[in-house]
This record gives structure tokens, C-alpha cells and sequence, in this order.
């Protein structure tokens, strides 16, 4: 079952309890604060809900300012691995950026990506 974490006209995040698992979807450009918005959501839910994957569908994201792309690199994805977080699949248009600290690799499309993270074994640890 997946429950509805965040939404906005930019971005939504659904999390799949069976699989621990965050989708986050962008559906715009967000603006500098915007852009950070989903991932703090995240951070939040994941110390409540375990979550070993995440699968960000950067299709229809837009140019993202420096600035954040530095923030995600340098503060989101320690905190995010710190969290739990074991591996990300990023469905693009084919635009070339920089792979993080995880197992993570990139995708043509939702279901192709959905199906590499599934075929990881549900992690056992329990949020303390």
C-alpha cells in the first residue's frame, strides 16, 4: 500500500510500506526553498517508517540552482544514508549528473527502476 507523504505542484512522495521504499516524483521546477522540501518530508518520515529505497523520477524536474544540487550532495545524502537509506534508482530524460553514496543507477522510466529496487531483499532492521 502506498501512502501519500508530501504533494506539491512541483513534487509529490509516496512511500510503499512492503518494500520501504520513498517514490519521490517531480512534476516541475521548484524554486531554491521548494527544492529541499520533499527530502526534509522524507527525512522526517523515514525516522518513523524504515526506508531502504528511493526512487526519484527526475524527468519533468526542471534546472535546479547549484546551490541545492551542492545541498543535496553534501547534506541530504549523508543524512539520508545515516538514516537507512541503502540504494536509489533516478528515472531522467538522459541528462548526465552525478551518482551519490549509494547503489544507485539510472533509469529510462518508473517501472523499469521500481523493479531494480524490488529486486533487493527487504532489510530487517527496525527503527530504534
Amino acid at each position: 500500500m502506498n501512502t501519500n507523504v508530501f504533494q506539491a505542484p512541483y513534487a509529490t512522495v509516496t512511500y510503499d510500506s512492503v518494500k520501504r521504499l520513498m517514490v519521490l516524483t517531480w512534476t516541475g521546477s521548484p524554486n531554491k526553498e521548494e527544492y529541499k522540501k520533499p527530502f526534509l518530508t522524507m527525512l522526517t518520515y523515514g525516522k518513523k517508517y524504515p526506508v531502504d529505497g528511493m526512487l526519484s523520477d527526475i524527468t519533468n524536474q526542471g534546472i535546479i540552482a547549484p546551490d541545492n544540487r551542492k545541498w543535496f550532495e553534501k547534506e541530504m545524502m549523508p543524512l539520508a544514508v545515516e538514516a537507512g537509506l541503502k540504494r536509489g534508482a533516478i528515472v531522467t530524460s538522459g541528462n548526465a549528473f552525478k551518482l551519490y553514496y549509494i547503489n544507485t543507477k539510472l533509469f529510462n522510466n518508473q517501472k523499469d527502476a521500481y523493479t531494480w529496487l524490488e529486486s533487493f531483499p527487504v532489510s530487517t532492521h527496525t527503527l530504534t
